[in-house]
């Protein structure tokens, strides 16, 4: 490995001036202004939630932005993941000797709390770029160059990010694993025992109807690096598009999809977030009808009720669960959107729930069709049910790459 991370600093986005998307993640999810800099065209504010922290690059200077990279993109999306490592100028040294391209060579910025060194390299995961930190015996709140916003303590439904998720180009994978192996020290992830790192995990909606393959990589040994999940679409014999497909038609390429925001209740961060009027997505119905699934949710010690209520799914046994509730996107151009997760036990990503909300949409849908059979009861008799049934099928594809 070139330069191996330690941890994760922030993640970075570029929005236009003017678009309330800090606004946002204040008022709907509980970040709390953290830091503040506005110079060179750029107003960039920090927020945090936990130890995990959004850096909000807004306008569009004639430089770079300070610790990260224009991206020209001309879409709102995630641009940038922050790492600490141990020695950036050794870093940059490294991984340009790799190959890859560092459009900010090593910079040292210092103001009266201490220093910091960074270089930014660009990555193969479309329009996202790596920032390289060193910031040994800085005593600030943020990063040299940013000055403290002084703020009332916020609600904190999430502790830290628990994953990253890269929408990716069919076919891929195997080379981004690779990349992210030889350049920053991440190794496979296993989600499936005897799992093949080359064909990652393939989670299938069914014959010819597509599904999706995921990779998971953790990052080295000792590091404290969230999960980074590539995920990317299976062939399919019908037309349209999942979610993944639609992504990368909308962010002009691959990129960081979805953040996934480790919380110890989600009953709690879910009803916090919908109250402050948060967009949440709802699963059919009959997700929560399938056989098996109430004694499931009951032996994870939740009530079925509230649990369809809130949306949220749930995935595990043998005493191990995973929770997870899905926001719609945060941007108009569907170029990100955050989970919010909960796990007892459980190490996976929710890979159950994909072939189990496909199943459910397609008995809802069914269900419906019967019910609109008959001489009196045609789809002019029953819209309410077809609306039901078409809401399903597309808030699916919002959920988990969507499967179409």
């Amino acid at each position: 490995m070139a330069a191996p991370v330690r941890r994760l600093c922030h993640i970075a986005f570029h929005v236009p001036a003017g678009l309330p998307f800090a606004r946002d993640l204040q008022r709907f999810f509980g970040f709390q202004p953290l830091a503040v800099r506005e110079a060179d065209g750029w107003r960039q504010l920090a927020l945090r939630s936990g130890d995990a922290v959004f850096l909000v690059n807004e306008g569009a200077g004639l430089g770079e932005p300070l610790y990260g990279l224009d991206p020209h993109h001309g879409i709102p999306s995630a641009t940038n993941l922050c790492f600490d490592v141990a020695d950036a100028d050794a870093a940059a040294r490294a991984l340009a000797a790799l190959g890859c391209s560092v459009p900010v060579p090593p910079v040292s910025v210092r103001d009266e709390q201490g220093a910091a060194t960074y270089a930014v390299v660009t990555s193969p995961a479309g329009n996202l770029s790596l920032t390289l930190l060193e910031r040994t015996g800085f005593s600030g709140p943020f990063l040299p160059g940013f000055s403290p916003v002084p703020s009332a303590p916020g609600p904190c439904w999430f502790s830290h990010v628990d994953h990253l998720t890269l929408a990716c180009n069919p076919s891929s994978s195997p080379k981004l694993m690779h990349w992210f192996h030889d350049c920053l020290g991440f190794h496979h992830l296993p989600l499936s025992p005897g799992e093949d790192p080359e064909l990652g995990l393939e989670v299938a909606a069914g014959s010819g109807l597509g599904g999706l393959r995921l990779t998971a990589l953790q990052g080295p040994v000792g590091s404290a690096v969230p999960t980074l999940v590539l995920a990317e679409s299976l062939p399919r014999a019908t037309s349209g598009q999942d979610q993944v497909d639609q992504f990368l038609a909308r962010n002009r390429g691959p990129g960081l999809q979805h953040v996934g925001l480790y919380t110890p209740s989600i009953k709690e961060a879910t009803e916090g977030v919908a109250g402050a009027g948060g967009q949440l997505l709802t699963p059919p119905e009959a997700y929560y009808q399938q056989p098996g699934k109430v004694e499931q949710i009951l032996a994870a010690g939740h009530e079925p009720n509230l649990l369809a209520q809130q949306g949220v799914l749930l995935d595990g046994d043998r005493g191990k669960f995973l929770l997870q509730v899905f926001t719609k996107s945060l941007f108009a151009e569907d170029t990100f959107f955050l989970e919010l997760i909960q796990r007892q036990g459980a190490t996976g990503f929710g890979q159950g729930n994909i072939r189990a909300l496909w199943q459910s949409v397609q008995e809802q849908a069914a269900r419906v069709q019967e019910a609109c059979k008959g001489p009196k009861l045609d789809a002019a008799a029953c819209p309410g049910a077809l609306e039901s049934s078409a809401e399903g099928l597309l808030e699916l594809r919002d959920i988990h790459g969507g499967l179409e």
